[in-house]
């Protein structure tokens, strides 16, 4: 399953450059890794984001997802059982200041289901996080920060690719970038 393609950064109709595009690459060995990832993205979301995850079965989404959950809930003082939402399609948590919404839209045979799911709402209002986002077809919001595991080198090893076109990830991750820049130079 292949990312949405970049939209070229050119200038709109109303003579505004668009927001450039944040691409990263980072190496993560083991689910230990891909759980820290998460908790260094987990501060930096606020209501209004949408995070989408893309990958095969067994990726490593809702690894991801759970984590970043347990630190949104961890930093509001609670503890909860974060399920994955395969069967229920959505599970929402209260993590004080803002409301999460985690969905898996394996499931999900058409766009048109989604609008049973409340997400076009919850897109608004809260931190979203969605596995199989290709299930919503052009209701993906374009500001939507998109992880995408691949395999790594070794068995339990993943390759993160994060790419964003707006909602001020670039800004936001900057820190993220810097550190793996000084690791790998």
């Amino acid at each position: 399953m292949a990312l949405p393609p970049l939209a070229p950064h050119t200038a709109t109709h109303h003579s505004r450059a668009m927001p450039a595009p944040f691409d990263l690459v980072l190496p993560l060995h083991g689910p230990d890794a891909t759980a820290a990832l998460a908790a260094s993205i987990a501060p930096l979301c606020r209501a209004g984001d949408v995070i989408a995850l893309w990958g095969g079965i067994g990726a490593g989404k809702s690894h991801f997802a759970r984590a970043l959950i347990a630190t949104r809930l961890a930093a509001a003082g609670r503890a909860e059982d974060i399920p994955s939402p395969t069967f229920t399609l959505v599970q929402t948590y209260d993590a004080d200041e803002i409301e999460i919404w985690h969905s898996d839209l394996y499931r999900l045979t058409h766009a048109d289901e989604v609008l049973e799911l409340g997400l076009e709402d919850a897109f608004d209002s809260a931190l979203c996080l969605i596995e199989w986002p290709d299930r919503l077809g052009s209701d993906l919001p374009g500001r939507a920060l998109h992880l995408r595991l691949d395999p790594g080198s070794g068995p339990d090893d993943r390759i993160a690719r994060l790419h964003a076109m707006g909602g001020g990830w670039a800004d936001r991750l900057a820190p993220i970038r810097d550190r793996a820049t000084v690791a790998h130079d």
